[in-house]
């Protein structure tokens, strides 16, 4: 028995052809589509990229206890666990967080592994002089460091073949040509692809030709979207050309199984991770707003060669918990205690249900529940956002260490049952945005599937609050967790713990469009100076202190204090509610 999986990174369900897209290239998807099981009702879980990919290791959700971070000691590894019963297990990827701070345990767990570098920002070629920006690249407020070392990695990948995704793929068919003639094999080929910055080639961007001649923002920043459409058309256009590449590196792959005559004994599992906001919503990117269909209802293809099913689709509930289980299952292995997930062997051959609801999130934002229909999307129940704890024995970040001031204050927790009797360290949780300012929604799909009209509907979101607590208990979520959801931990849910109704008003006000400049008072210091600059006038920092209190004297990224407070405003969305903002615009007009 041998095992591929294909893993894209942000791969957007609605733009593949087997789930409805229309106006994007993708042949191959289509013929994956023929020759698996496709499904419908497949989730994340823990967000983003890493903490979903530690689903993919453990089998469970992690959200509720730790962002974004490493394997820990107590983690059960599924590709580690192949190895230990004699599964031979490589990895080929371009991702640049397996070698950061946030991602350094995850690929040791693998026999053997190779890397591909220069995606996104990762800190590869050495250039002093700063690179040459584009003339017609459009303004940004995130990552400028990233950014700039972005410019440089694309100075080395001038033809298609030095692009990282296609020597990843490279790679990964060296690997299935070598061992096309051995068994007992699980070959994960990893790709970051089609993750923004959507950077490609002339041969797939002509295939989107929109005569546009604007501003290029091929990475945008998490925030709202205040470009015209046709900037957001031309975005997306160059999504779309990425993808058609990853396409292409797909189609490589089927190519392969053909000539080597693999589909009658090798398992094909094609997936993401995550989706991305290019525009719906308002938005741009993911983690920052609640978990949209666009950024969590995910693409999934199974082939799976005991049952031979293709040509299907199924409508089961599935999520990314599922694929260590159906992965141990497929070679034989026992399933661990600790694994949330379950195999979808019976549900790959016949659509047999794993699950009634599924639960998704991201550390320090909203807690979520799907049955399939409804989804309920729950805001913190206070502003604030606390308490918040990380439980952790690796205290890193995902790019650096977590601070040494942040670690004196730490404890020891009892052991959770997953942590297999060690005790972890309890640390203060930070968020960098107050996700109560979005408020709660739920959703019914059957009725909304684009997700513009939340429902106030008291029995139903009394329903689905129950199945998400319930399903935080058996996360074993921590207490704070339920605290700052406002749920109990036991007993039944009553009117009391409702929040859709009294949070209706931060939802309509969170869709109301982006402050901008012009809405505020211009003046010698005002809301657009750098943070830098304000800190440096002793009546700015009173005018701030009065506001903001603890968070003037917090250390501050060097990033953060380039920005205007109306930028860290709408990046960071809930820390300086608009009110605030207002009244600190008015009394630095004064100074």
């Amino acid at each position: 028995m041998r095992a591929i999986f294909v893993l894209f990174d942000t791969l957007n369900r609605r733009f593949l052809p087997p789930y409805g897209a229309k106006d994007v290239v993708a042949p191959h998807f289509a013929d994956l589509a023929g020759r698996s099981v496709t499904f419908d009702n497949a989730y994340g879980g823990s967000m983003p990229c890493m903490p979903a990919r530690r689903e993919l290791h453990t089998g469970r959700h992690n959200f509720l206890h730790r962002g974004w971070g490493p394997l820990e000691p107590f983690d059960d590894s599924m590709p580690e666990l192949l190895s230990r019963a004699g599964v031979y297990t490589h990895l080929v990827t371009d991702h640049q967080h397996y070698w950061a701070d946030g991602g350094a345990t995850y690929h040791p767990r693998f026999r053997t592994f190779e890397f591909f570098r220069g995606q996104e920002g990762d800190e590869w070629k050495g250039h002093v002089a700063d690179p040459p920006v584009p003339d017609n690249q459009a303004p940004t407020v995130t990552n400028g460091d990233l950014r700039r070392q972005d410019r440089v990695n694309r100075l080395y990948m001038t033809s298609e073949a030095e692009h990282p995704q296609t020597r990843t793929f490279d790679a990964g068919l060296h690997f299935i040509r070598t061992n096309a003639d051995e068994d007992n094999w699980f070959l994960q080929i990893e790709t970051f692809d089609p993750h923004e910055p959507f950077f490609t080639y002339d041969d797939y961007r002509k295939l989107y030709d929109t005569a546009y001649d604007g501003p290029e923002l091929d990475w945008p920043d998490y925030v709202r979207v205040r470009e015209p459409q046709e900037t957001v058309d031309r975005t997306r256009s160059l999504y779309s050309a990425l993808l058609t590449m990853c396409d292409h590196s797909l189609g490589r792959v089927l190519a392969a199984m053909d000539e080597h005559a693999m589909w009658d004994d090798t398992m094909l599992i094609v997936g993401t991770d995550h989706g991305f906001l290019l525009g719906e919503h308002d938005w741009w990117g993911k983690n920052t707003p609640p978990y949209f269909q666009e950024t969590i209802h995910l693409p999934l293809f199974v082939w799976d060669p005991r049952s031979r099913r293709s040509d299907e689709r199924r409508t089961s509930l599935v999520q990314t918990i599922d694929l260590a289980p159906t992965l141990l299952d497929y070679f034989g292995q026992p399933v661990p205690p600790d694994m949330q997930g379950a195999a979808l062997a019976h549900t790959v051959a016949c659509d047999a249900p794993v699950r009634e609801a599924g639960l998704f999130g991201i550390f320090n934002g909203h807690v979520n529940v799907t049955d399939g229909r409804w989804v309920y999307l729950r805001a913190p129940a206070r502003p604030g956002n606390q308490p918040l704890s990380e439980y952790t024995l690796t205290p890193t970040l995902m790019r650096g260490r977590m601070p040494v001031e942040v670690l004196r204050e730490a404890t020891l927790a009892p052991p959770f049952k997953f942590t297999k009797g060690v005790s972890p360290l309890r640390v203060a949780g930070t968020a960098y945005t107050d996700p109560h300012a979005f408020g709660s929604m739920l959703f019914d799909l059957g009725t909304d599937p684009g997700q513009r009209r939340p429902v106030i509907d008291d029995e139903q979101e009394l329903r689905m609050a129950t199945l998400m607590r319930d399903l935080m208990v058996a996360s074993e979520a921590p207490a704070e967790q339920f605290e700052r959801m406002g749920l109990p931990a036991t007993g039944p849910l009553a009117q009391e713990h409702l929040l859709c109704r009294e949070q209706a008003g931060q939802v309509e006000t969170s869709r109301r469009r982006p402050l901008r400049a012009e809405d505020f008072p211009r003046s010698r210091i005002d809301v657009t100076t750098p943070i830098s600059t304000l800190l440096a006038e002793p009546a700015a920092v009173s005018v701030l202190r009065a506001h903001l209190g603890d968070l003037v004297d917090g250390p501050l990224p060097g990033e953060v204090l380039e920005l205007g407070l109306l930028d860290v405003a709408g990046v960071a969305v809930g820390l300086i509610p608009t009110a605030t903002l207002h009244r600190i615009a008015d009394e630095l007009a004064e100074l």
